[in-house]
């Protein structure tokens, strides 16, 4: 197991310095599911929302998160991303609606935490603008599904 980067020494919390490291193509996956009733799905799915295409919010809300992450986690280093892709899937079988957020730039840190980021407030906002009709949603299996470039290469789950 490698070391913490973020710690100093001393132990002390720190922001990573990536100066020295090589600009790359980085790009990271990450993916997270909202469960619900089936009927909320439908609602959803057939745009009958009064609220709207809540789809196309919680898609909007996932890229604007990814561009603000390091407005949330305190040692991320402000990126220069150059795409950001935000996919809702309705699985109707598990009445859920699968999220899959890929985030790419060239540049010195990789863009995990933007992705993660992308994911876990797309399903957020997928709750909010459902909880009326449906206060039992599930937010689950956020995770990194993949990340590429940098020193460490390709990983994926």
């Amino acid at each position: 197991m490698s070391e913490l980067t973020h710690l100093d020494e001393h132990g002390q919390a720190r922001m990573v310095d990536v100066s020295d490291k090589s600009l790359t193509e980085r790009i990271a996956r990450a993916q997270a599911r909202i469960v619900m009733q089936p009927e909320t799905l439908a609602m959803i799915v057939e745009g009958k929302h009064k609220k709207g295409d809540v789809l196309a919010t919680a898609r909007i809300a996932g890229i604007m998160a990814a561009k603000r992450t390091p407005d949330l986690i305190p040692m991320c280093h402000p990126l220069l991303l150059t795409s950001v892709k935000v996919e809702l899937t309705p699985n109707l079988q598990d009445s859920a609606i699968d999220i899959i957020a890929t985030c790419k730039l060239v540049g010195q840190t990789g863009v995990e935490m933007e992705a993660l980021t992308a994911a876990s407030v797309a399903a957020l906002t997928l709750y909010d603008m459902c909880k009326a009709v449906d206060k039992g949603m599930v937010i689950d299996q956020l995770q990194l599904l993949e990340k590429i470039g940098g020193k460490s290469g390709h990983w994926q789950r």
